[in-house]
């Protein structure tokens, strides 16, 4: 339920991290960039294979219910699913945000 969150977390800390370093030592934006690009490539890919098994955990087109109120194991298996899945769209939207400025900033100064 927590991967693709801490995968987002990972994913911030190793851009702002390596794009501190790269234009405090080198000005190297373009490495910068190349980096932070590379980085959310490997976030997405992880994030959109942990929400695609949150999905299939979730099993929502199986009955077309959403519904997990009872304290059997099968709701809290489904609960977890479907918690991981919103989870997972939000770390998305958080790693495309983290990768905006590299999109729009040319220069580190």
């Amino acid at each position: 339920m927590i991967l693709a969150p801490t995968i987002w977390a990972l994913h911030f800390v190793l851009v702002y991290g390596v794009t501190a370093v790269l234009c405090a030592k080198w000005d190297a934006a373009d490495l910068a960039r190349l980096t932070i690009f590379a980085s959310t490539a490997v976030a997405l890919t992880l994030i959109v294979a942990v929400g695609r098994g949150a999905w299939r955990q979730w099993d929502y087109l199986d009955g077309w219910d959403d519904i997990h109120d009872r304290p059997t194991d099968n709701h809290r298996r489904r609960f977890l699913g479907h918690v991981g899945f919103l989870l997972s769209l939000v770390s998305t939207i958080g790693v495309i945000y983290v990768t905006l400025p590299a999109v729009f900033v040319e220069t580190c100064r």
